[in-house]
């Protein structure tokens, strides 16, 4: 490849002035790179560059950007009314809609009116690079150029390889990604590429939580938000994006992975996206939503603690030593024997597995026994889980001590792996799939995970954090409890958990 993106001249052209090809044309601009841009529209290709000046003068107003810096963006953009303009182009990027046969047409037009050198890259966020890239006489010249909506705030941008791109190629987009003051990251194509990816186990997994009744939409997003630290709860995101974005989203990439378990969608959101319960666009959907805010639902009055005696299980060692020192902390009284008294209440801390079958293995009492996450959330929001048998009292006694000293607790049903250490163990689950199919590298896996989906660590990283024998356990107590391939762990996971190497460890 002759193309040289480092160059201070560096020309490049947009085809497409919507919301994706008006950010990328932005952020070029603002970096310094000069731009044609193209829209069959007319209108919309005006009211693009009107739009841009706008926002980089809203950037001026912030003190975020020069008088000057200003003008000089804009006078880098170029409005051209066919095709023909990008003649002289070094790389021109398509935004257009998300259709396969559109986007074939549009490249096999591209190719006709730019050199023979001209590197052509797709922003398309779901579609095969490869595919799009059969449409042209030279394959090896296309790659992915994903940007994320909104592009200006959104810092990543994916680099895709399709199987035939010339490696060149991605290495120019790379370093155009920076030029625009971009995070790239660089990867092979694949079903949904990387980030998408990993979002489903977030969204998707937690559907299947709620089907099957083990919470409300609240309090699954309440713990994952507030005890795990996500940004949003898997719920309010998906209404803010919208159950028409992410079911079809989610159901193109199980199907183009020829139904892989990991990626299976839930009937749940199937029926509410046909039944137009699609989120704030519709003013309803896991919530409902009032001049575009959601209502909130008043908060439940947390019972006291009745001043019960504690016995918390010693099964799992370090799960005993955490949670007595929060029982102790929020002033409960400690049971030390080596079976629980005939009336206190029962914690058990099991990883990857069901409080009903610790309790059946420990031979407690299940009517006074309750489980507590103690891997994830003891310090901000704590899981208790209760099973079929449990009974009132105790449930209410265990809620009202573990929420003593102030930190918050939400009771929900029994399952495998709580909520958190399940949510989070698929997602690492699925990072280290995407690392042993080469489709990434792990610091490449994580960095584009935080960036793209503002979590507040990368799959690998919540790995190192939980610990890969605990994620280990977390999914094959899973597997064991459900039967369903869904759960099965990566092979790249098991390896290094079962050897105590890092999850980003390579092989040579």
């Amino acid at each position: 490849m002759a193309i040289d993106a480092s160059k201070e001249d560096l020309l490049i052209g947009v085809c497409g002035a919507g919301a994706m090809g008006r950010g990328i044309v932005q952020v070029a601009a603002a970096g310094g790179v000069s731009v044609r841009v193209f829209d069959i529209n007319k209108e919309q290709l005006q009211d693009a560059v009107n739009f841009i000046d706008s926002m980089l003068g809203r950037a001026v107003e912030k003190g975020r950007m020069e008088v000057d810096d200003h003008k000089a963006a804009v006078n880098r953009i170029e409005m051209i009314d066919s095709m023909a303009g990008f003649r002289e182009c070094d790389i021109v990027i398509e935004a257009a809609t998300e259709n396969l046969d559109i986007k074939k047409k549009i490249f096999e037009e591209i190719e006709k009116n730019v050199g023979n050198e001209t590197i052509i890259a797709t922003n398309t966020s779901s579609l095969s690079v490869t595919t799009i890239a059969s449409a042209c006489e030279k394959p090896e010249r296309i790659a992915g150029f994903h940007f994320f909506n909104p592009v200006p705030l959104m810092r990543l941008v994916e680099v895709i390889d399709g199987v035939l791109t010339d490696p060149e190629v991605g290495d120019q987009l790379m370093i155009l990604g920076s030029r625009m003051t971009r995070e790239p990251v660089r990867l092979k194509d694949a079903p949904g590429f990387l980030v998408n990816q990993v979002g489903r186990g977030y969204n998707v997994e937690t559907q299947h939580l709620q089907a099957e009744c083990v919470g409300e939409f609240a309090d699954l997003d309440r713990i994952l938000r507030d005890g795990a630290g996500f940004r949003m709860g898997p719920f309010e995101l998906m209404d803010l994006t919208g159950l028409d974005v992410t079911h079809p989203a989610s159901e193109l990439i199980y199907r183009q992975f020829f139904d892989e378990p990991r990626y299976r969608p839930s009937t749940v959101m199937q029926s509410r996206m046909e039944a137009g319960i699609l989120g704030r666009k519709t003013g309803r959907g896991y919530y409902r939503y009032e001049d575009g805010k959601k209502v909130e639902e008043a908060a439940k009055p947390v019972p006291k603690y009745d001043g019960r005696s504690v016995w918390i299980s010693k099964a799992e060692p370090d799960g005993h030593a955490a949670v007595s020192e929060i029982v102790e902390k929020c002033g409960g009284q400690i049971d030390n024997g080596d079976t629980p008294s005939l009336t206190s209440l029962i914690l058990v801390t099991p990883v990857g597995q069901e409080v009903t079958q610790a309790a059946v293995e420990q031979g407690l009492d299940a009517t006074r026994t309750l489980g507590v996450d103690y891997l994830i959330g003891l310090g901000t929001h704590r899981t208790l889980v209760t099973n079929p048998a449990t009974k009132l009292e105790y449930r209410d006694s265990a809620h009202g001590l573990l929420t003593a000293d102030g930190i918050g607790a939400t009771v929900v049903r029994d399952c495998p792996a709580f909520v958190c250490q399940r949510v989070l163990a698929t997602i690492c689950n699925i990072g280290c799939q995407i690392a042993q199919l080469g489709t990434a590298e792990p610091d490449d896996i994580d960095k584009a995970v935080v960036l793209g989906l503002n979590y507040p660590s990368g799959p690998l990283t919540f790995g190192e954090t939980l610990g890969s024998k605990n994620v280990l356990r977390i999914l094959e107590g899973l597997y064991a409890s459900y039967g369903d391939s869904r759960y099965r762990p990566s092979p790249w996971l098991r390896r290094r958990a079962l050897l105590g190497l890092s999850l980003f460890e390579t092989e040579i």
